[in-house]
Formats: C-alpha cells, structure tokens, sequence
C-alpha cells in the first residue's frame, strides 16, 4: 500500500520540486496539496510543467484531512512552518523545510531569525535532516528539519574534515555562489531579471547570512569546541545550483583522501580526482553532490569545491531522503534521476 503524503505550501519551488519527485515514487501517493493565496486552482494551473500529473486541487491547510495522511511535508516560510506544525496531530511525521527546527537553541533561533521560537516544545524532537551524518536518528523521528541548501553545500565539503582533524579549525572560509531559486518564490524587487541578470552581487556580508546559525551548531558540536567559518554568498543569474569554494589549511592529498574515503558508500555524493573541480550544470536536476579537491600554490592549503542543486539535493530532493528513511523506503528510492545536461 502506498504512503500516503500531504505537501504543504506546494505552490512554491521547494513544493512543485517536491511533487515532481514524488510522482514517480513506486511507493507514495500525493494525497493533500495546499497553498494559501492560490488555493482553489490545480498544479497545472499554477505549474504548467507538472500538468500532465494526476493531482489533487490546491486547498487550504484547514481543509487537509490529516487522518488520511501518513507524512507531511511541509514547504512553508520561517516563522509560518513552526504554527502549522504545532496545531498538526501529534502522532502525524513531518518533514520541515524551513529553518524553524534546525537550530537547537531557542536563543541561537532568536539570534537569527530575529523572534522567539513558537514551539520550542517540539524542537526537542526534531532530528537535523542531514541524511548522510544523521541517518540512523531519522529512521526513528517523528519531525525531521532539512539544512538549508547553502549550509548543506559548506557541510558537504567540510564535516569529513572537522571530525578528522585534518584542517585548522581557526582558519575556513567558505565563498559560496548560489542561483535565484534559493530566495524562493515571492515577488522581490532585487529578483525581477532587470535588476539581477547580467551581474552578481554578495549578500549577508559580514557575519550576518542566517545559515552561519547552522554552520556555527554542527561544526561547533563536531569539534567539541567552538568552531566559527568566514561565510560570504553570492547572488547568480542563474535559476538553480550553489557552488561552494572553500579554503582551508590542510594537507592536499590528505584532505582528498579523508573526502573520498568519507563518501565512499554514499549514493548521492561523489568525490572527484584530485585536481578536478565541480560545476553546478553537471548536477543540474539531480540529488548529486559533486566535490574537488585543488591543492593551493602555497604549500600546506587546500581548495575544496562542492556543487549541489539547491532544489534538489539542497531542499526537496534531501526532504524526500528523508521522507524515505522515516517511512522505512530504500533511501535511494526515487532519486537516481541523472542530472539535466546540458
């Protein structure tokens, strides 16, 4: 029998992202799509590329019977997600893709989101969604708070090194490029294609980007001592992909070989030759994440080079790897899509 899953706030990327997934999952059916400003129209309607899918209508989260449904994912704003998830029955598994149940800190949420945490009863439950470092704990969980794509991509190239002790913790910068699509959906001045196309821009300069949160707890918590990264992302003209350049004191060969031997057995991530360098347009539409490895001209430094697809890997494609894992699929499942080329 296939699971039965409601996607709420699907009239957004992370949402239409999620349901193009899902619709070629053997083992799942779409059971609830909701959306608030466009609800009452179809996916065909608000997405003309999902319309050759058997859908349900858009409605309203009050109008959702959440008895019929075995997992939620819920692909709402900040703020927004933690109230819906609160007044959802408490048996009822979710996947949030928001930020509100990554950080564990009620005042690190503050901190960065600039409000107070309305459910920080439940952020005892939530797991951080990261598949491949925290796999066994969602098997078992009930709410599960996928990363955010940018913070996905800097773990990605990092984690492995943090816990080896083969980097000086003192000394990571991570310069990262990501497209349009991570800034969501929302009519925004700075986004029409007149004011962004034909340049790029960094923003959250300085310390200030909202994902340095997440960089801050789990590189803090892998080393066992503070751990604080430079952080600087920029703004592409481009639709989809992040790319992550991250410089670190290290051996070369050894932070390769600790990357390689690391992702292994991991499906989605692959390790390139020493020296080779990832682009975003080879992992385009898939949940591949590609790293390299350059050695530095100056001896003892690193350059890693991490590239993901923040819809896919970054958000949904990560939502359904864990939708996999807490509903007992094969993790894979669903995801083996090769990459748009070109």
């Amino acid at each position: 029998m296939a699971h039965k899953i409601a996607i709420l706030g699907a009239s957004g990327y992370t949402g239409a992202e999620m349901v193009r997934l899902l619709a070629t999952h053997p083992n799942m059916e779409i059971t609830a799509l909701t959306a608030d400003r466009k609800a009452g129209q179809t996916m065909a309607e608000v997405f003309p590329h999902l319309r050759h899918l058997d859908l349900p209508a858009l409605v309203k989260i009050d109008d959702v019977d959440f008895t019929a449904v075995d997992l939620v994912v819920c692909a709402l704003p900040h703020a927004t997600s933690q109230q819906v998830i609160k007044a959802l029955p408490r048996d009822l598994k979710v996947v949030d893709l928001s930020a509100d149940f990554r950080l564990r800190d009620a005042a690190a949420y503050e901190k960065w989101y600039g409000q107070p945490h309305a459910a920080m009863d439940l952020q005892a439950e939530a797991v951080y969604g990261l598949p491949e470092f925290y796999r066994e704990d969602i098997r078992t969980a009930r709410i599960v708070a996928c990363t955010g794509c940018n913070a996905a991509t800097g773990q990605f190239a990092l984690r492995p090194l943090i816990s080896a002790r083969v980097i000086d913790l003192d000394d990571i910068i991570i310069d990262l490029k990501t497209g349009v699509s991570g800034a969501g959906r929302s009519l925004k001045e700075n986004l029409l294609h007149a004011e962004l196309s034909e340049g790029t821009h960094a923003y959250g300069v300085g310390g200030v980007h909202r994902h340095l949160g997440e960089f801050d707890q789990e590189f803090s918590l892998l080393a066992g001592r503070k751990v604080e990264v430079q952080f600087t992302p920029h703004l592409l003209p481009a639709n989809r992909g992040i790319l992550a350049t991250v410089y670190v004191k290290g051996d070369p060969a050894v932070v390769h070989d600790t990357l390689t031997a690391a992702y292994a057995e991991e499906p989605f991530i692959v390790t390139l030759p020493f020296g080779e360098h990832p682009s975003t347009r080879h992992v385009r539409g898939s949940n591949f994440v590609h790293i390299g490895v350059v050695g530095d001209r100056r001896p003892g430094r690193a350059i890693v080079i991490a590239a993901l697809d923040n819809l896919t890997k970054g958000s949904s494609g990560m939502a359904l790897q864990n939708v996999n894992l807490m509903l007992g699929e094969a993790e894979t499942t669903g995801l083996m899509l090769a990459p748009v080329f070109p």
